[in-house]
C-alpha cells in the first residue's frame, strides 16, 4: 500500500491500551492518543530490531511515528469527506490473505486476537481506514496527473517505449551442440539430427520431451522452456527468428557458432492484432438512502425490468428513474465499453446477460441496477492497448514525485496541533 501503514500480523497491531490516555496531537476534528503513539512506537522499533544493528534515537523514532499517524488521520479524514467506500468484500479479501499469511483459521485468528486484548471487529475497522486510505491515494494522487497524447507519442518513440510495448515471447529451445573444431561429417550429422527433430515437430511430437531427450541447452531438463523474453533480450539471431512465428509453431532449425537450433513460441503476450470483445449496453441505476433501503431498490428495479419485459421503452423509463446522471439523459446508454471499465459487479453481471436481455436488479457499490445488453463486438484495439500501455507506465514513473506532492499539500493545509513535549 503506498504511503500508509501494511497490513500488519496481529502482534504488530496496536496493544490494548491500559491507565489514563493523553492526547498527543489535534489533527483537524480528529486526535492522536498517546497510547497509539506507544503502541506504533513499539511495534516499528520491533520491526526494526530484526533488520537492523544501529537503531535510531527513541526520540527522533517517536517524532517519525507520530508524524505518520498525523498524515493517516488527515488521510482518514479526507477519504470520509471524499465518501471514498470500502466494500465487505475487499474486507473479507484482505482478511482472508492475512489468515492464509499467518496460516490460521478464523477462529484460532480470533482466539489470538483476544489473548491481546483485541477483537476481530477492531481488525476490520484498521482494514477499512487502510483500504479507504489506499483508494484515496490511487483516485486523487492518478487525477493530478495529465499526460498528453504527444508524451505518449514520444515515449512510444523512445526506445525505452519500444522496449517497454514490444510483445513478449515464452519461448522453447532445442540445441544440438557443435564444437568449434567440428568437421563437416560431424556438421552434416548435427544438421540431418536437428532435420529429424523438426520433423517429428511437424507432425505433432510433443516439444518439451524431444527437448528432454536431445537438447544440449541448459533448458533441456526443463523441456526446453527459457522462459518469456523480449525479442530485444534474445540474441539478434534469435530475435529474427521468432519475429513474426505464429503461436504454437516452431522454427527450421538454424545454425549459430554454438550449433543448430529450433525454438518454439510458446505463448505469447502483445504485439499483433489485439482482439477484444466490446458490449454495447444501457442500465438503470437506483441508488440507496435514508428514504430508499435495499429491498426497496431492489424492488423497483424488479417492477421496471417487468414494464420493459411487457414492452414499455426502456430508454423512457431509464430518463424517468436512472438516478445515474451521466447516462440518464440518453436512455441508459453506456455507449461502447471494453472489459475493465467498470467496477467488478457490474462486469460480471455485463459478461453473463444475452443479448437483448434485460438482467435482474444487482448491487454494485454505487446503487442498485439493472442492465440490458444491445450488441456484442470484437475490435483490434492493438494501438490503442499499447498506448494504454504506454499511458500507465508514464504515469507510474510520476506517481511517487505526485504522492509526496500531495501529501506535502494536505499536511501543511490540515490543522495540526502537536501537545507531546
Amino acid at each position: 500500500m503506498v504511503g500508509s501503514q501494511v497490513l500488519l500480523a496481529p502482534q504488530a497491531m496496536a496493544a490494548k491500551s491500559v491507565g489514563l490516555d493523553r492526547v498527543v496531537a489535534i489533527v483537524d476534528e480528529d486526535v492522536v492518543l498517546e497510547s497509539e503513539l506507544n503502541d506504533r512506537a513499539q511495534s516499528v522499533l520491533q520491526r526494526l530490531k530484526g533488520q537492523y544493528t544501529a537503531l535510531p534515537d527513541e526520540a527522533v523514532l517517536r517524532k517519525q511515528v507520530l508524524e505518520q499517524l498525523i498524515v493517516e488521520r488527515i488521510e482518514i479524514g479526507l477519504a470520509k469527506r471524499y465518501e471514498v467506500k470500502v466494500e465487505n468484500e475487499e474486507i473479507d479479501q484482505a482478511m482472508g490473505r492475512i489468515l492464509e499469511k499467518n496460516k490460521m483459521t478464523e477462529v484460532q485468528f480470533e482466539s489470538d486476537l483476544k489473548r491481546q486484548g483485541l477483537s476481530l471487529a477492531g481488525l476490520r475497522n484498521q482494514i477499512r481506514d487502510e483500504l479507504a486510505i489506499n483508494h484515496l491515494q490511487q483516485g486523487v494522487v492518478n487525477n493530478r496527473i495529465k499526460i498528453t497524447p504527444q508524451e505518449i507519442d514520444n515515449f512510444l518513440a523512445s526506445s525505452d517505449g519500444k522496449f517497454a510495448t514490444s510483445p513478449d515471447f515464452h519461448v522453447g529451445h532445442i540445441l544440438i551442440a557443435l564444437p568449434s573444431s567440428a568437421d563437416a561429417e560431424a556438421i552434416a550429422a548435427a544438421e540431418q539430427k536437428a532435420k529429424d527433430i523438426h520433423q517429428k515437430l511437424q507432425a505433432g511430437a510433443d516439444f518439451a520431451q524431444l527437448a528432454i531427450a536431445n537438447s544440449n541447452d541448459q533448458a533441456a531438463l526443463q523441456g526446453g522452456d527459457i522462459g518469456w523474453r523480449k525479442l530485444a533480450q534474445l540474441p539478434e539471431l534469435f530475435g529474427n527468428q521468432l519475429a513474426g512465428l505464429k503461436t504454437g509453431a516452431v522454427t527450421a532449425p538454424f545454425r549459430s557458432g554454438a550449433g543448430f537450433h529450433i525454438l518454439k513460441n510458446i505463448e505469447q503476450r502483445g504485439g499483433g492484432q489485439q482482439l477484444i470483445e466490446q458490449t454495447h449496453a444501457r442500465h438503470i441505476l437506483v441508488k440507496t438512502s435514508e428514504i430508499t433501503d435495499d429491498n426497496q431498490a431492489r424492488e423497483k428495479l424488479l417492477a421496471l425490468k417487468e414494464r420493459i419485459e411487457k414492452g414499455e421503452d426502456f430508454v423512457k423509463l431509464a430518463k424517468e428513474n436512472s438516478e445515474d446522471t451521466g447516462s440518464m439523459l440518453s436512455g441508459g446508454d453506456l455507449g461502447w465499453s471494453s472489459p475493465g471499465m467498470f467496477v467488478a459487479a457490474f462486469e460480471e453481471t455485463l459478461a453473463n446477460t444475452p443479448i437483448g436481455k434485460v438482467s435482474r436488479p444487482f448491487k454494485s457499490q454505487f446503487g442498485w441496477h439493472i442492465l440490458e445488453v444491445l450488441e456484442r463486438r470484437k475490435e483490434d484495439m492493438s494501438e490503442q492497448v499499447k498506448r494504454n500501455q504506454a499511458q500507465n507506465m508514464i504515469r507510474s514513473r510520476r506517481f511517487d514525485e505526485e504522492f509526496q506532492l500531495w501529501l506535502t499539500q494536505i499536511r501543511e493545509d490540515a490543522f495540526v496541533e502537536i501537545k507531546l513535549n
